[in-house]
């Protein structure tokens, strides 16, 4: 079947003749004769089998006739990130050279002044993110009423990204006799839901089962240590041993750890961009730019960069991290090998990652080969891992290097009292050294020739009267009792062996 029996319009067929292709994909096939007739259609399809062109081309030919007013777009079609709306409207741009249309983009990172601007001219096909939509929406500026179809692309991808209750607002503002087309990848029990209750006897069209793979694409994993700088070390292996890498594609879990890898490739000579949800814009669209030209060969990216993005010709995509939900494994792989081409998907798979690979070959229904040989991570246990986990935790405490802290203690305490300054009789208070030198001084100043009995009676009036209190002077703190022998008062603080005055009058 050729694209001609579809039933598009002489334009949109000339513009198709134009970009080489000439016969459709499965999804293509399928899905635009139910889009032309103007029935609702719920598409299941793995990444890069041409689903954007699956409703770019017939929504061509339907607005052929038709004008739009100002802000109310015809038509609404809802993409999760900004890479795949801009990505929607380059195919409009493409496949529609040859028609009049107005084509908005409403994204974050662009002025909202611009924004209006476009849409007070009206619009045709208005493609958007949930949250820009909303945004102009409850500003005034943007109104939902003229909506003939809504396009919801990537389902899942939106539901990952927490839009679902964003998008249930959206479908509760535009007509209730819209056309609607839902296309996605997998189908969790949310999407679903979703498709329940926003599409009217839509017709599936599923030309693969949900979250398969390519069979262009060739698997493999590959064992790593647990430390981060095993992992970036084994990915410049593997970069630089790898056959037939024209470019390739570096996935992360998280933002920071793509700068990371980023970072660590430039330092290492490799030529290499970035791409995560916290750069600008700008600074996205560049880098994006930069890969599809061939300026930089590799792309450090997060699960941005996992849906939908269209560049034909990326060779190799590397797993640095492997992701927490199967199903972005899916959508990973799927930037390469695509509209017929072999691609090589290789993931690095630490011991703490054998449970998402389980789930991850559970999902895709098959097993992921297992590279063994030069990149099997070294076996031997590091010394750190050989010790004891009480002697570990007692170095992770202390508060430098050497030795631990107790440790050091205990080692003192085999040595002679004499040697460490410690008084013979092990209950004697710790006093400072001033009140000991002043205890002793007062001492050494009473005269010789008084007996101990009168010493010791003079020290037991005195002590009896420090418990008084005095006016203006804190009570004491209660000493604690100490054995010692009679005579010795080397143990009582300096205040205690002042004399006390009694106040005035008492």
């Amino acid at each position: 079947m050729s694209f001609s029996d579809l039933g598009l319009s002489e334009k949109v067929l000339a513009a198709v003749a134009a970009t080489g292709y000439t016969t459709p994909t499965p999804i293509q096939e399928q899905a635009i004769p139910h889009v032309l007739a103007r029935k609702d259609v719920l598409g299941i399809a793995q990444t890069g089998t041409g689903k954007t062109a699956a409703f770019v081309l017939p929504m061509l030919t339907i607005l052929e006739k038709g004008r739009a007013r100002a802000r109310m777009p015809r038509t609404l079609i809802l993409e999760p990130t900004r890479e795949l709306a801009a990505q929607v409207k380059e195919n409009f741009d493409r496949y529609g050279a040859g028609q009049k249309l107005n084509v908005a983009l409403l994204i974050g990172g662009v002025s909202f002044g611009d924004q209006d601007a476009k849409l007070m001219r009206g619009v045709d096909v208005l493609i958007a993110t949930p949250g820009r939509l909303l945004d102009h929406t409850e500003r005034g500026g943007l109104l939902l009423t003229g909506v003939e179809l809504l396009v919801i692309d990537e389902a899942d991808r939106m539901l990952d990204m927490g839009f679902i209750p964003d998008i249930e607002r959206i479908c509760k503002l535009v007509p209730f006799t819209r056309q609607t087309l839902f296309f996605t990848a997998t189908m969790p029990p949310e999407i679903r839901r979703i498709t329940e209750t926003f599409l009217h006897n839509p017709q599936k069209v599923e030309v693969s089962k949900p979250a398969t793979t390519a069979v262009t694409v060739t698997q493999a994993q590959v064992p790593a240590g647990r430390e981060a700088h095993e992992k970036r070390e084994l990915l410049r292996r593997l970069l630089r041993d790898a056959k037939d890498l024209k470019n390739a594609i570096i996935f992360c879990n998280r933002k920071r750890e793509v700068a990371i890898v980023h970072k660590s490739l430039q330092k290492h000579g490799f030529s290499v961009g970035a791409l995560h949800g916290d750069m600008d814009q700008s600074a996205r669209t560049a880098a994006l730019e930069q890969f599809r030209r061939g300026e930089l060969p590799l792309l450090v990216a997060s699960d941005v960069a996992a849906r939908g993005l269209d560049i034909p010709e990326v060779s190799h995509v590397f797993n640095f991290d492997v992701p927490h939900h199967a199903d972005d494994y899916v959508h990973r792989i799927g930037r390469t090998g695509r509209a017929g081409r072999t691609g090589t998907a290789i993931s690095i798979v630490t011991p703490l990652d054998q449970k998402s690979m389980a789930a991850i070959e559970k999902l895709i229904g098959q097993s992921i080969p297992r590279v063994e040989g030069d990149y099997e991570a070294p076996a031997e246990p590091s010394e750190a891992s050989e010790r004891p986990r009480e002697q570990r935790g007692r170095e992770r405490s202390r508060g430098g290097r050497g030795k631990p802290q107790r440790g050091r203690d205990r080692e003192r305490s085999h040595e002679p009292r004499e040697a460490r300054g410690e008084a013979r009789i092990s209950s004697e208070p710790r006093h400072s050294s001033e009140s000991r030198s002043s205890s002793e001084s007062r001492q050494l100043a009473e005269p010789r020739h008084r007996s101990d009995d009168k010493r010791r009676a003079d020290t037991r009036q005195q002590a009896s009267t420090a418990h008084v209190p005095s006016i203006g002077r804190p009570e004491p703190r209660r000493q604690r009792e100490v054995d010692t022998e009679p005579g010795d008062h080397s143990h009582l603080p300096a205040f205690l062996l002042r004399p006390v005055r009694s106040p005035a009058g008492a």
